[in-house]
């Protein structure tokens, strides 16, 4: 049994890896790189980044990834199933993680601080936002990212393909939801409502953008004059005709 915490293992082995989520010891190191592992199983998985090929691939869009889990998980999103229910609202879920994440919004929950990143995996990328450390680096330029998926996004600026493209109209990205949103404006979908006027976007970040416009909130401030916007457009807009 686990003097820490009271948990009990079936066997010995089981005891010794638990006790590593209190000591923070990281045994199991990568040959590569500077990466340490508590387990096993995440050294293995940690491997398959060193590799050129993501052996698993979706096969109705270009989704890919070294995970079975990850690729089983995004499979979900295609077919609609969202088995976990949000028992606050009428948010749905593919996996238990995100309507536990969700949940925390009804509850106000903030488990994990700064100090415990460490090991916690969403909290190491959240300290790159005070260290500035990117770690992950462009093998074609100069360009640094400190997030995986910022250095993915970049990579497709080098492909003389854009990859997501608009049936409807000319359009073209190397983002998958940008191309997703796109599609809405043809459908005419606009799930954001405002609750003040008739107003509805596509995105939410349109919608609070406009939020501004009832709570008079104008937080771009030209720099050369009295002038304030509530929006960063309409402030680039000004220095253009009235400063240049």
């Amino acid at each position: 049994m686990c003097a820490e915490c009271g948990y009990r293992a079936s066997n010995k082995r089981r005891l010794i890896d638990h006790m590593r989520k209190h000591t923070g010891e990281k045994p199991f190191k990568c040959n590569q790189c500077h990466y340490q592992a508590s387990y096993k199983t995440l050294l293995v998985q940690h491997m398959k980044t060193h590799s050129d090929q993501e052996p698993y691939s979706c096969e109705l869009c270009e989704y890919k990834t070294f995970h079975r889990s990850h690729i089983n998980r995004h499979m979900k999103y295609h077919a609609g199933v969202k088995p976990y229910k949000c028992e606050e609202c009428n948010y749905s879920a593919v996996d238990k993680n995100s309507l536990t994440k969700h949940s925390r919004r009804h509850t106000g929950e903030r488990p994990y601080s700064c100090q415990e990143a460490s090991n916690k995996p969403r909290l190491v990328d959240h300290m790159r936002k005070h260290t500035g450390e990117k770690p992950f680096k462009c093998n074609q330029c100069h360009y640094q990212a400190s997030y995986k998926s910022l250095l993915v996004k970049h990579m497709k600026k080098h492909s003389d393909e854009e990859p997501y493209c608009c049936d409807i109209c000319e359009y073209k990205t190397y983002n998958w939801s940008h191309i997703k949103r796109h599609m809405k404006y043809h459908a005419g979908v606009r799930p954001y409502k405002c609750e003040q006027c008739d107003y509805s976007a596509v995105v939410k970040d349109n919608l609070t953008k406009h939020m501004k416009c009832h709570t008079r909130e104008r937080p771009y401030c030209c720099k050369m004059c009295s002038f304030q916007a509530s929006q960063k457009a309409n402030l680039v807009k000004h220095m253009i005709t009235k400063h240049q």
